[in-house]
């Protein structure tokens, strides 16, 4: 409830089921709402909290193994590489900043 109103962006990954108006109910005015997990029902959506804050919902399809795959082996190919950096949960701040 603290939380309320207080996003402006939110990215869904669930794929089960769950409440997504609870999650609406995070979004500012204005607010973003990106599914690309893919529950195995369809969700109940309130109409009202979309309106009332002007929330948009949009989806996003991510890939499957046989994507993620191909997207490994261009990689691969390539010679394309990512940095990963484990930090401490006190780093935080200096990390963000470096990000930004």
């Amino acid at each position: 409830k603290a939380a309320a109103g207080t996003f402006d962006f939110l990215l869904c990954t669930v794929s089960a089921e769950y409440d997504i108006n609870a999650y609406l109910s995070l979004l500012g005015v204005d607010g973003q709402y990106v599914i690309v997990g893919a529950p195995p029902t369809p969700l109940a959506l309130g109409a009202f909290a979309l309106i009332h804050k002007r929330i948009s919902v949009a989806g996003s399809l991510i890939g499957g193994i046989k994507e993620t795959q191909e997207m490994l082996d261009f990689c691969g190919k390539k010679n394309i590489v990512c940095d990963i950096e484990t930090i401490t949960a006190d780093q935080i701040d200096v990390a963000y900043e470096r990000t930004v």
